[in-house]
C-alpha cells in the first residue's frame, strides 16, 4: 500500500500524542533516529522534521488502536514512507514489490552518496532536486533473472582404463598376499637398484 506523504516543516515541540505514554513516545522517538541514522541522514533539522512527520503518522494509528506499541507503529510509518518515496525518486512500477524497491532504494541512495550531498532531500516529495533523482536512477541496481531450482542427478564418476586396470591389480593383490609381498619387494630392490645405478 502506497501513503502519502506529508508535510515535515510542524516544529517537533507539537507534537502531542493523545494515546500512549511519554516513555513509549521517547522509545519509538530514539528508534526512529537510529533508522534515520542508519540511513546517513545526520542533518539535525532535517531529521528532527522527518521524525515528525513519522510519529504523527504513528500517533494517528495509535490513536485507533491503543493496544499497539508506539514503537513497532513508528518503524512500520518509517518503512512505507521510505518504499513510497523510493518508489517515486526510481520511477519504479507499482507491480514492483515494495520491499524490492526499498533495497534497491537503500543501495541507490548509498551509492550516490545522497546524505551528504543532498541533505535535505531525503523523503522530500516536491523539493527533490533533479539532480539527486538523477543520481538515484544512475545507481539503482537492476534486478537479475529469478532463481531457478534445478535437480542433479548422482553419476558414476569414470576414471578411465588407467584406473580400471589398477583397480584389478589391487584386488588380485589382495586375493594373493604372497604375490602382494613379492611384488613390494620388487619394487623396492627396483628403486634401490636406481639409486645404486645413480650414485656410481
Amino acid at each position: 500500500m502506497e501513503l502519502p506523504l506529508e508535510s515535515v516543516d510542524v516544529p517537533l515541540s507539537s507534537f502531542r500524542p493523545r494515546t500512549g505514554t511519554m516513555e513509549a513516545w521517547n522509545a519509538a522517538y530514539v528508534r526512529v533516529e537510529d533508522y534515520l541514522r542508519a540511513h546517513r541522514i545526520h542533518n539535525r533539522l532535517h531529521q528532527s522534521r522527518l521524525i515528525q512527520s513519522v510519529l504523527e503518522r504513528a500517533a494517528r494509528r495509535h490513536a485507533q488502536n491503543p493496544a499497539l506499541e508506539p514503537t513497532i507503529l513508528a518503524a512500520e510509518e518509517c518503512e512505507a514512507l521510505m518504499a513510497a518515496w523510493f518508489k517515486d525518486v526510481l520511477g519504479s512500477s507499482k507491480d514492483v514489490p515494495d520491499d524490492r524497491v526499498s533495497v534497491s532504494g537503500r543501495v541507490a541512495l548509498l551509492i550516490s552518496d545522497g546524505p551528504q550531498k543532498w541533505p535535505y532531500a531525503f523523503l522530500q516529495r516536491e523539493k527533490v532536486p533533479e539532480d539527486f533523482s538523477q543520481a538515484m536512477r544512475t545507481s539503482s541496481m537492476e534486478a537479475g533473472p529469478d532463481m531457478s531450482v534445478s535437480n542433479m542427478v548422482p553419476r558414476p564418476i569414470d576414471l578411465g582404463t588407467i584406473s580400471e586396470v589398477a583397480g584389478e591389480t589391487l584386488e588380485q593383490i589382495e586375493r594373493t598376499p604372497v604375490l602382494g609381498t613379492l611384488l613390494l619387494w620388487a619394487v623396492f630392490l627396483a628403486v634401490l637398484s636406481c639409486i645404486f645405478y645413480m650414485t656410481h
